[in-house]
Formats: C-alpha cells, structure tokens, sequence
C-alpha cells in the first residue's frame, strides 16, 4: 500500500506550523465528509481517493472525537457553530451501509448527520450506484423521524461542468423536488458531484444563481478546509474522511492541521485545467 503521505506531514509539518501561525485562530467548523461504512474496500487507489471506512474505524473515529468533547451540528445551522467545539458530518451517495453500520454508532453517541442523495438512485426498492446498494425511500423516512437530515446529491451523479444548460438546471431542480415529495421536508442543502470546479468562477457564478434560485440556502463542495466567516454560501469545504484516518489523524483535521493541503489541491485543478 501507497505510503499515507499527507498524513506524516500532517502531524509532523501542519500540526507545529498550524499552532505556530494561530496566535488568534479564526473561528471556524469542520465538516466531515464520508460515502461508504463497509467492510467494501472498492478498485485499489491511492489512499488519499479512497471513499470506504470499515464499521470498525468509524466506531473509533466517533468514539475519539467524542471522548475529545466534539459535539455535531446541523448542517443548516453552520453559521453559529463556529468555535464551539462543534463540527458537521456528511455523507454522500446515499448508501444502504450508512442505514445498518453508520447510523447505529451516530446514534450511539448522540451525533447527527445529513445524507446527500442522488436522486435517480433512490427507489421504493434498493437501487444500485456505483456498484452499491442505496437506501430505499422508506429507509430514508425511517432515519428523517429518528433526526438525519437529508441533501440533494443531483438526480443522476454527473460531472455538471460537462452538462448544457437546460440538463444542469434539472439535475439543481429535479433532485430536489423528488427528495422533497417522498420526504414531505424542504431540502436546503445541495453537495457537488466530482470535484468542485474552484477555478472555474463563471461556471460556478451561474451554479450559484440555479441553486438561489430553485430555493437551496447553502450547498457543500470537496475543496479541503473548515467553514469560516470567509467561506462562499454555496461552496462550502469540507473534510474528507476514509478508513486510513485513525484518529491521531482525524482529531489534526478537525483542528485545521490539514488545511494546508487545500493549496496542493488547489494547484492540481490549474494544472489540470490548462494541461
């Protein structure tokens, strides 16, 4: 296995360098951001790309934070949560494991979640994404009464930068739509598909304005970092988490250690757009 690179220069680099510059550190939340709660590891790839997290390592990432004094916030309410200890988890994709092997331990611990859903994929029956299981809508009732919150993850998945104007528009309105007639709740919060398109700002510009409009408050992306004064509405970053974030790991994300890598990131996407 791939060495984790920028876990050893996370707690050997980002954590000194993170309380030298933080005289007066700038109030801010973590938003975690897992898929999958599985023993399911999925094709072999770098460690950094993987989506999965076994039962076992949620239990003691939850478990950790929690012996640590972290408490959950809902998603929708971010803003006042700043420098309270308090951080948000996410999902994406809509997976069935999160109903049997994700939500048990949330519970468990008193933490909440919201759950981004692609639409196309959620079904009165267990549909298949991506080569997974995902809730079926009765599922997702079953955890909105229990207090799971639930997102608009677009209908079908796609990249949106590579769609016309009209498909980009139906996957912002229609994800919603049918999320909210088989829930009977509003959805507020949108999560992007893929990587978030940051450099692009006219295309993002004109994703704003279709998620204004169609009646989203905020939406989240996948640029590295936490939630501050400074993030944009719509494109808010969060912090991806897998099996190989042991908690040592996990505890320098949620205390800004590895926001340092966002600038790597960053630099990959221009790389890539002019390449």
């Amino acid at each position: 296995m791939l060495p984790r690179l920028d876990r050893i220069l996370t707690l050997s680099v980002g954590r000194p360098l993170t309380a030298l510059l933080s005289n007066t550190p700038e109030a801010s939340v973590p938003i975690l951001m897992y898929h999958s709660v599985s023993e399911y590891t999925g094709p072999p790839c770098h460690p950094y790309y993987r989506t999965d997290t076994h039962p076992s390592m949620f239990r003691a990432q939850m478990e950790a934070l929690h012996a640590a004094g972290w408490r959950t916030a809902d998603l929708d309410a971010v803003d006042s949560a700043a420098g309270a200890r308090r951080f948000v988890i996410t999902f994406d994709d809509g997976y069935e494991d999160f109903y049997h092997s994700a939500f048990p331990v949330l519970q468990s611990f008193g933490y909440t979640a919201t759950m981004f859903l692609p639409a196309a994929y959620i079904g009165e029956s267990n549909l298949e994404f991506d080569g997974r299981r995902c809730l079926s809508w009765t599922q997702v009732r079953q955890l909105q009464g229990m207090g799971i919150s639930f997102g608009s993850h677009t209908v079908t998945h796609p990249k949106l930068t590579q769609l016309p104007a009209e498909g980009l528009r139906r996957e912002v309105e229609d994800s919603k739509a049918s999320i909210e007639h088989h829930t009977g709740k509003t959805v507020a919060a949108f999560s992007y598909p893929y990587a978030y398109p940051e450099q692009d700002r006219p295309f993002r510009r004109r994703l704003d304005d279709l998620l204004e409009r169609a009646g989203y408050t905020l939406g989240v992306s996948t640029m590295i970092g936490r939630v501050s004064a400074r993030s944009e509405r719509y494109g808010l970053p969060r912090l991806p988490v897998n099996t190989l974030d042991d908690p040592p790991l996990l505890g320098a994300k949620l205390a800004g250690e590895y926001d340092w890598i966002h600038a790597f990131q960053s630099l990959s996407k221009r790389l890539r757009a002019v390449s």
